[in-house]
């Protein structure tokens, strides 16, 4: 199907009754704001213009880093795209609304999708009276819910002509999975209820693998020569076995086989080819992940919405791109925790503000954007309001943020893991037998190489942070069973 033929059906069915459960469609509180929620797939938080990238120039995520707020130190719960997903969601730890893994069979055979009683952002949105619409990945193993209208692709999608689900249909687009997103973004806020707030949901498969291109930018840094990161060369020396034998070796990643990286090149040549295809494909997709944020960036100037709709710009989890010789995520490493996040709202946040203190975290987007729209958030969430910081108030703010990590085995072999991370020291825990620990001081070792865990001098540290690691778990109701830490299974 063409994506004209596609847009109409979604475009009718903007109007029609709202899916899922009738229920009276209430009066939405004074001037709440509209609301666009943009997320993309692996996109590290210095893949962009506004966080220093001096490659990939990015002039719509920029602009929003220019009008509203940057958040410099904003970091996933769990580095994984459903489980990170559903923290957005629901504003919860993995292990409290239950998406702890992709749904690799190896982990967790019954996991079940997110829960339709569990209460998310979204839905609540819907019951106070907003059109709610998502558009896009969603990647859950469970249909959308507290939606009026959604159109997703199913599980990871596809980059050129891409099937979606689209009005309850599955169809297949012609073109580029970010243009097909875009337009359909488009056709939603176009036809949506005039008299009604809208919360659109508008999600990029970009920049996640296979990295394709759209044809208009495949030459794009065809001429650049791209950085190589400072610990490219890393050999892992003093870290964990669990780290050596996860596999994520970018030398070894098939991708470009066909694409001028034959398995046959000597290891370190196909390492090196391996990092410049990456990184370029990787930046290539963005480029239109860019230029559809405008269009709807663009719209919402054209019709007079700017100013009272609140846009969130984020991503699921970070990437290595070449650190410690690494791609993908799942590790607690900065690169792989560490995602842009980008808030504009002309009401209540600073324009030009850039928060460079403050551990924010994915949990916090769902009572943020409850607080703006003013509905009462559920009690228990495991975030916080960001609306203080938009503000650019000195609130009382976590010292230290929990991570955890939960897919093995499964693809990677990244074994489960846990820590601890204030804003100068990481405690990384690798609890299954055999237990295994890191410990890195953020402010002498930003790169992460050397691991202080066993050091005699260190041990002091390692109690206070293994201390504060069980605190932060407990404080979400993340506790172990009674009895020693399980063997970890072979992944293979």
């Amino acid at each position: 199907m063409d994506r004209r033929h596609a847009l109409r059906i979604l475009g009718g069915a903007a109007g029609l009754p709202a899916a899922g459960r009738a229920f009276a469609q209430p009066e939405p509180p004074r001037a709440a704001p509209n609301v666009l929620f943009v997320m993309t797939d692996d996109q590290r938080r210095d893949a962009m213009g506004a966080y220093g990238n001096p490659v990939l120039k990015t002039p719509n995520m920029d602009r929003l880093a220019a009008e509203g707020v940057l958040f410099d130190l904003a970091f996933v719960t769990n580095s994984l795209c459903a489980p990170s997903r559903a923290s957005v969601l629901t504003g919860l730890y993995s292990h409290a609304h239950g998406v702890v893994t992709n749904g690799d069979p190896r982990a967790y055979a019954n996991q079940p999708g997110l829960p339709e009683a569990l209460p998310t952002f979204p839905g609540l949105l819907r019951r106070a009276g907003y059109f709610t619409a998502l558009v896009g990945k969603w990647h859950l193993r469970s249909w959308p819910t507290g939606f009026d209208q959604w159109a997703i692709f199913p599980g990871q999608g596809v980059y050129q002509d891409p099937e979606m689900v689209v009005g309850g249909m599955r169809v297949k687009l012609r073109g580029h999975a970010d243009d097909v997103v875009g337009d359909q973004a488009l056709t939603l806020l176009r036809e949506r209820p005039k008299d009604r707030p809208f919360c659109l949901l508008y999600q990029f498969k970009s920049p996640h693998r296979s990295w394709v291109p759209a044809a208009r930018f495949a030459r794009a840094f065809e001429d650049v020569t791209v950085p190589v990161p400072r610990t490219f060369e890393d050999r892992l020396e003093g870290r964990p076995e669990a780290l050596r034998q996860a596999e994520m070796a970018i030398a070894d990643m098939p991708d470009f086989r066909d694409a001028g990286v034959p398995a046959s090149l000597p290891r370190e040549e196909r390492k090196r080819k391996n990092l410049e295809a990456l990184v370029k494909n990787y930046y290539r997709v963005l480029l239109s992940v860019d230029e559809n944020l405008g269009r709807v960036l663009d719209y919402l100037d054209r019709e007079d919405l700017a100013a009272s709709t609140v846009v969130v710009y984020t991503s699921d989890n970070g990437f290595f791109l070449g650190e410690h010789g690494l791609f993908d995520k799942r590790l607690m490493y900065e690169p792989s925790i560490r995602v842009p996040l980008l808030v504009r709202f002309p009401r209540r946040a600073r324009a030009g503000l850039a928060d460079r203190t403050h551990m924010v975290l994915n949990v916090d987007v769902a009572p943020t954007l409850l607080e703006l729209a003013g509905v009462p958030a559920p009690a228990g969430l495991h975030g916080r309001s960001l609306v203080p910081l938009l503000e650019g108030k000195d609130a009382p703010w976590r010292d230290a943020i929990l991570y955890e990590y939960y897919e093995y085995p499964a693809e990677h072999c990244v074994r489960k893991n846990r820590g601890v991370r204030t804003d100068r020291y990481k405690l990384i825990h690798f609890y299954e037998q055999p237990e295994e620990w890191e410990l890195y001081d953020l402010a002498a070792d930003p790169d992460e190489t050397v691991n202080l865990a066993s050091r005699a001098d260190q041990a002091g540290r390692v109690r206070e942070l293994r201390a504060r690691l069980e605190q932060l778990r407990r404080a979400v109701g993340d506790v172990d069973p009674p009895g020693p830490a399980p063997l970890s299974p072979p992944c293979r």
